[in-house]
């Protein structure tokens, strides 16, 4: 281990299930666009990158479909809707004497067509590629909650463990073994959560303990011991937040603008108002890795110079941030992974550089990762509905369970509808206005799908199907009968 101490990128991987739930402008096209502009990228990123990458097993349900059918819905996605509306903005452009916004949309055209090659040299196998790297080393892989519920929130002992252990055993399944790694979805933390944690396995989790340290403080560099035995490894808003603030890299006026589109959803403009510059803004994205490194030096130095020893510096983003949200995202971690080295700046995956590093015994506050440090980002007057419908759900499948005539396919429906409903995402996207009616929509759906199971438990009825999809293929349901 360096006397400087270690920088742990963590990036947490997640969607919801939206494969073949609706397509645009919300729906599966959210998740195709994800593989090609996010995970199908990352693969090359992450080559060779010591790097914590944890994969919602949700994500994994879907990522697990492209191997078939799914797959040439993908592959359709590139060539019949992403290619030809290239084509026609790149004309409108022309045609309006716009040649410099012309280009840019040629250009970015060229990201489908990658992804393209790069899916069919896979032949599908995106998720067996994560794992092949993993195997490989020297990333590391994670897992999650079953469908990324915020766990503090769920209404029973018994929808904790399904969604811990689910998540547990699925990583196993795809993955071969866990080696403890667990993201607390939105990195909702209440004390005593470890324990349940503790009883599946998990050695290691983040957590958000900004407004308990405060911002800056060398206390955010130190794993923290539980009596439960995981240890909690807190983020560092010091160094996240040169990404994350409204004001971070992203904002730049030479990035591309997310928000700036055309009419078939193209961005070919630059958060300054101008025409996009591809090659100017991955020199900006170089000069900005520059930065972040050195920052990430600074709280490393001060707190070795400080404490008399080498503490933990971990920065963890959302992966769809990177490529999707801000284009130039990827282009920046690869950078940030060179410049490291340039640096001296030691990088580790949280599994290695806690064998190293030592934890502190300190109280862990309840908090989370959202806006503010709370849970009323899922759990609010405005979100009432979503959280009401998902907290019934949970209560009734548990009850159904113990009068339930068999373990069958229609309890098997009933717990998964309650597992859909639990995704931090549909009240997320209610609370910031991000997708419409559709995450009211996919609650009102998944209740009365609930319904009709619950009532096949008790009356023999027929249920259509026990599979949602692809969801939780292998749905743990021990603890609905434990004693």
């Amino acid at each position: 281990m360096s006397d400087r101490g270690e920088l742990a990128l963590v990036l947490h991987t997640h969607m919801p299930y939206v494969e073949g739930f609706g397509t645009w402008p919300f729906g599966e096209e959210w998740l195709w666009e994800a593989v090609a502009t996010v995970y199908l990228p990352l693969l090359r990123v992450l080559e060779e990158a010591p790097v914590t990458v944890g994969l919602t097993p949700v994500l994994c349900d879907q990522l697990e479909t492209l191997e078939g059918e799914a797959g040439e819905r993908f592959l359709r996605f590139l060539r019949e809707i992403r290619a030809p509306i290239h084509g026609e903005d790149e004309e409108g452009f022309e045609r309006a004497g716009e040649e410099a916004l012309a280009a840019e949309v040629r250009r970015a055209a060229a990201d489908y067509r990658v992804a393209d090659r790069a899916f069919g040299e896979l032949h599908g196998r995106v998720l067996g590629a994560l794992a092949d790297q993993a195997r490989r080393g020297p990333c590391e892989l994670w897992t999650s909650a079953a469908t990324h519920s915020v766990l503090p929130l769920l209404a029973t002992d018994v929808g904790l463990r399904i969604q811990v252990g689910t998540g547990v055993r699925s990583h196993e399944r795809r993955f071969g073994s866990f080696g403890g790694g667990f993201w607390l979805p939105e990195c909702a933390y209440s004390p005593g959560l470890e324990r349940e944690l503790a009883e599946y396995g998990v050695r290691a989790f983040c957590v958000d303990q900004t407004d308990a340290l405060g911002l800056g403080s060398l206390d955010q560099l130190e794993p923290i011991a539980t009596g439960a035995g995981p240890v909690a490894v807190p983020v560092d808003w010091e160094l996240i937040g040169l990404v994350w603030d409204p004001k971070g890299y992203p904002a730049d006026p030479l990035y591309r603008n997310y928000h700036g589109r055309t009419l078939h959803d193209l961005r070919p403009w630059d958060n300054g108002g101008g025409a996009y510059r591809h090659w100017e803004a991955l020199v900006l994205a170089r000069r900005h890795a520059r930065g972040f490194v050195e920052r990430a030096a600074k709280r490393l130095d001060a707190y070795r110079e400080e404490r008399g020893r080498p503490g933990l510096l971990c920065c963890a983003l959302d992966t769809e941030l990177l490529g999707h949200w801000w284009y130039e995202g990827l282009a920046w971690l690869e950078f940030v992974l060179d410049e490291a080295r340039l640096q001296g700046v030691p990088l580790a995956t949280l599994p290695d550089a806690l064998s190293r590093i030592e934890p502190v015994k300190r109280p862990l506050a309840p908090s989370t990762w959202g806006r503010p440090r709370d849970l009323s980002t899922w759990d609010s007057p405005r979100v009432a509905e979503v959280a009401f419908t998902a907290r019934r759900a949970e209560l009734r499948t548990v009850a159904g369970a113990a009068v339930a005539r068999e373990r069958g396919p229609a309890l098997e429906r009933a717990v998964r509808e309650p597992l859909a409903l639990h995704a931090s995402d549909w009240a997320f996207q209610v609370t910031h206005e991000l997708a419409g009616d559709y995450p009211l929509e996919r609650v009102h759906s998944h209740s009365r799908e609930l319904d009709a199971a619950l009532a096949a438990l008790t009356d023999s009825g027929a249920v259509s199907d026990a599979a949602v999809r692809n969801l939780a293929p292998q749905v743990e349901l021990a603890p609905l009968f434990a004693t």
